[in-house]
């Protein structure tokens, strides 16, 4: 069940409501959004049915929700979320291009990739410091010494930051450099993670588990919603199926359901999707058309040196154009 308070409640009337609940052993849980907060209510909620709970001052409506997903269901918040991260909004009619290479290896490679991804139209970076990689031999990353490039450069190019983030140990750390945690694919159900990051309050991107379903991914993002952080970025980056031509298979149609049945934005990896330079363009026209919020891609300025990940990172310029095709794609759609 969700409680959805009207536009002026105030925080005497949104504290009635829980302690009302909480009367009947129920658990409420507030996400304040940018027009109104609404109320999810954890446990046999079927003891309010008879209950005046939508008389209660500054209660707008009662929703029963059947989903095993509640904060996040469209159904509780029919309008769709924005995130605001510093000046940028990533959500709603916006559309987010995210780019930058896999790993940061220097502050020379992410200065050169910053400038010419902010100059074909992106407005965050992303940067790997810690790596999670699935050989213990291969590269793990810079660690500090990569938040501290990401920063920078960040903070020179007016790029908001984005990196990856491994353990809840590290949250207070990444915090002081960059603006937005991503949760890779591996620790998609890393739920004490999820947890911690949503009493953190940050805005994180929630990428889709390599063999999880719809449903398992939205019950990912509701670990974060549950403990009071609204800001989460959904982004679909491929799933394990039996084709080996691509690294991954890049599950389009997620974005068109989450669409109907989650009121987060959602954007579309192409990079890890499929794993191949070659196909990050056409998968990003795709995506765009599909009705994603933003992509991320990988861009790096000489891929064939890179770290991690080479064979799926674009050059500045294959980003250009991409970047290019998607404004164009976009134009049409505001036609339409």
């Amino acid at each position: 069940m969700v409680i959805i308070m009207k536009n002026d409640a105030t925080k005497a009337d949104i504290e009635k409501v829980c302690e009302y609940v909480k009367k009947y052993n129920l658990t409420p849980n507030v996400v304040n959004g940018s027009e109104r907060s609404i109320i999810g209510i954890i446990g046999d909620v079927s003891i309010l049915e008879d209950k005046p709970v939508n008389t209660m001052q500054g209660v707008y409506d009662v929703v029963r929700i059947s989903s095993p997903y509640k904060l996040v269901s469209r159904a509780a918040k029919p309008c769709n979320t924005v995130i605001k991260v510093k000046d940028l909004e990533i959500g709603g009619e916006n559309f987010t291009i995210m780019a930058g290479p896999c790993a940061v290896e220097s502050y020379d490679q992410m200065l050169e990739t910053a400038k010419n991804i902010k100059k074909s139209g992106a407005k965050v970076l992303r940067g790997g410091a810690y790596k999670p990689r699935t050989s213990p031999y291969s590269f793990q990353g810079l660690e500090e010494e990569g938040l501290k490039i990401l920063k920078k450069v960040g903070d020179e190019t007016g790029l908001i930051t984005i990196t990856e983030i491994i353990d809840s140990s590290h949250i207070e750390k990444l915090s002081r450099y960059v603006d937005i945690l991503q949760v890779g694919s591996r620790n998609m159900q890393n739920f004490e993670l999820l947890k911690n990051i949503g009493k953190s309050k940050m805005p994180v991107l929630l990428k889709r588990g390599l063999s999880s379903t719809i449903e398992e991914w939205l019950n990912a993002a509701e670990y974060i919603l549950k403990e009071g952080n609204p800001n989460v970025i959904l982004c679909e980056r491929g799933i394990r199926t039996f084709e080996t031509y691509t690294r991954n298979t890049l599950d389009l149609n997620a974005v068109a359901a989450v669409k109907n049945l989650s009121h987060l934005p959602i954007i579309v990896d192409p990079s890890h999707g499929t794993g191949r330079r070659d196909l990050i363009g056409p998968m990003s026209r795709a995506a765009t058309a599909v009705g994603a919020d933003g992509v991320m891609i990988e861009v790096h300025p000489n891929p064939e040196m890179a770290l991690s990940d080479g064979a799926q990172s674009l050059r500045p310029d294959e980003f250009d154009k991409v970047c290019k095709e998607i404004k164009k794609i976009l134009l049409i759609m505001k036609e339409v």
